[in-house]
C-alpha cells in the first residue's frame, strides 16, 4: 500500500493532457460588416442592413411585388413614396377603396425609403410595364436628417425625370413633400424649414404640361406652427383622418389629369 500516493500522482499527470486536449477551442470573435458607404440622394442605390450590408430583405420583397403588379399593366394611377404613401395600405385603406379604385391604383410605397432607393426601383423595373394616366410621387422625408435641402431635390428632380423619361404618355402629379413636427407637442421646427426649402425648389419643376406641383401641407398644420395628433399620431404618418384630408386634397387634380 506504500507504493499508493505514487500511483495516484502518476494517474493525475498522465490524465492532464488528456483533459487539457478535451477543452472546446475558444469562438473566433465575430466580425462586423464594414460601414456602409453614404448613399447620395441623386444616385440609384438600394436600401442596404447594416448588419448583413446586403440589400435589406423586406424592402427587396417589396421591390419584387411591385415589379408583378407593373407587368399586370392594369394600374391607371400610380403611388410612389415612403411609408407614408405606404400607409394607404394600412390607417387609409378605407379611404384609399372609396377614393380611388375607379382607377384600380397601385401603390409603390416602401416604409423608410429615401429619394435613392425610389430612384433605384423604377430604374430597377418597377415602370415596365405599367402605363398610368397618372403618378403621384411624395418622396424626401426620410433624406432631411442626413442631406441638404438642395441634395434632396436633385433627388426628387432625378426621380421625376426618370419617370418623365419611361412613362412619356403618363401625367406626373408631383407633391411637396409632407410638413413634420417635432415630438412630443407636434411643433414645426428645424425639419419643416427644411422642407419648406426643398418644396421651393420642387415648385419650379411644374410645367403645366406633364408635370403638375401640388402643396397640400397647410391642411395638416393646426394654426400656425402645429401638427394635430388626430392627424398625424406622430407628427409624421397620417392617421384615418389625415388620408382622407389627403384624398380630398388631390381628387380635383386627378380628376382633372386622369380624363
Amino acid at each position: 500500500m506504500k507504493h499508493l500516493p505514487s500511483l495516484l500522482l502518476l494517474s493525475a499527470l498522465l490524465a492532464a493532457p488528456l483533459a487539457h486536449a478535451q477543452t472546446p477551442a475558444a469562438a473566433a470573435p465575430a466580425v462586423a460588416p464594414a460601414p456602409l458607404p453614404p448613399q447620395l440622394p441623386d444616385v440609384a442605390a438600394p436600401k442596404m442592413d447594416p448588419k448583413t450590408a446586403q440589400p435589406q430583405v423586406g424592402f427587396m420583397a417589396s421591390h419584387e411585388r411591385f415589379l408583378g403588379v407593373a407587368k399586370e399593366g392594369k394600374a391607371q394611377v400610380l403611388f410612389l413614396g415612403d411609408s407614408i404613401t405606404a400607409g394607404w395600405a394600412g390607417a387609409g385603406k378605407d379611404v384609399w377603396a372609396k377614393t380611388f379604385s375607379q382607377w384600380n391604383p397601385a401603390n409603390f410605397g416602401i416604409g423608410g425609403d429615401r429619394t435613392q432607393h425610389v430612384l433605384w426601383r423604377i430604374e430597377n423595373g418597377e415602370l415596365e410595364g405599367i402605363k398610368p394616366k397618372v403618378a403621384v410621387i411624395m418622396i424626401g422625408t426620410n433624406n432631411t436628417g442626413s442631406d441638404s435641402a438642395e441634395a434632396i431635390s436633385k433627388g426628387v428632380t432625378k426621380i421625376v425625370t426618370t419617370v418623365r423619361a419611361k412613362l412619356p404618355m403618363t401625367q406626373i402629379l408631383l407633391l411637396a413633400v409632407f410638413p413634420r413636427g417635432n415630438k412630443p407637442d407636434g411643433k414645426l421646427g428645424a425639419s419643416y424649414e427644411k422642407i419648406k426649402e426643398i418644396n421651393g425648389m420642387l415648385a419650379k419643376l411644374d410645367d403645366q404640361k406633364t408635370i403638375h406641383y401640388l402643396d397640400i401641407g397647410d391642411k395638416f398644420i393646426q394654426g400656425k406652427d402645429a401638427l394635430s395628433a388626430e392627424i398625424m399620431p406622430d407628427f409624421l404618418h397620417l392617421s384615418p383622418a389625415g388620408y382622407q384630408i389627403w384624398a380630398d386634397a388631390i381628387t380635383p387634380k386627378l380628376n382633372e389629369l386622369a380624363k
